[in-house]
């Protein structure tokens, strides 16, 4: 069983890529290192956080590794919160008290958003690619939906003609930011093999 490493402590996240990239595959983090691994994402792109991510993992352990960033844009704030969108009004700040002040933000403006992931991989020689993902969608005029996390419940998917933490796991899969960047990750990772 091939065995890939993902620089995050989220178990949500580890679960997420785990459902991706199927049964043939272990997915393992951080929590499982027996050691702790300093991350400081000071970058301000999607792409410099994923890979000051990857680059601090690969660093110890010199395996293939995956790292991602990823974020909520919303356009009537200025792309905000962005690359902050984890640390948006601060790390410990419960999601429903972000996503109702974003609701509070774009009310009577513009409501385009989109959700943005970039996949960072270096593998085994040391060699780095990074792989972006975008949905776009609306902030949608309330808290809706008790799947996924982060600001899942307020980003409205016209297609689905709801949020996209009102549908199944696979559904939202099927088209988000982190499953989009993660296809094109696996199609050059099923060529790599």
């Amino acid at each position: 069983m091939k065995i890939i490493w993902i620089a995050t402590s989220n178990l949500h996240k580890v679960e997420e890529f785990q459902t991706m990239l199927g049964k043939d595959v272990k997915v393992k983090c951080l929590k499982d290192l027996d050691q702790d691994i300093e991350i400081v994402e000071n970058g301000k792109t999607f792409e410099e956080n994923a890979l000051i991510k990857a680059r601090s993992l690969y660093a110890v352990l010199k395996e293939p590794v995956l790292a991602d960033d990823s974020g909520l844009e919303v356009d009537a704030m200025n792309k905000a919160p962005g690359v902050y969108s984890a640390r948006w009004m601060g790390e410990d700040t419960p999601y429903s008290i972000k996503n109702q002040a974003i609701i509070d933000a774009v009310k009577g403006k513009e409501r385009t958003a989109r959700f943005v992931c970039v996949i960072a991989y270096i593998n085994e020689a040391g060699q780095e690619k990074t792989y972006r993902g975008t949905i776009e969608g609306l902030i949608h005029d309330k808290i809706e939906g008790n799947n996924g996390f982060g600001y899942d419940p307020i980003f409205y998917y016209p297609p689905f003609k709801t949020t996209t933490a009102n549908v199944s796991e696979e559904m939202k899969n099927s088209v988000s930011h982190r499953g989009r960047a993660l296809a094109a990750f696996l199609k050059d990772w099923e060529e790599q093999k």
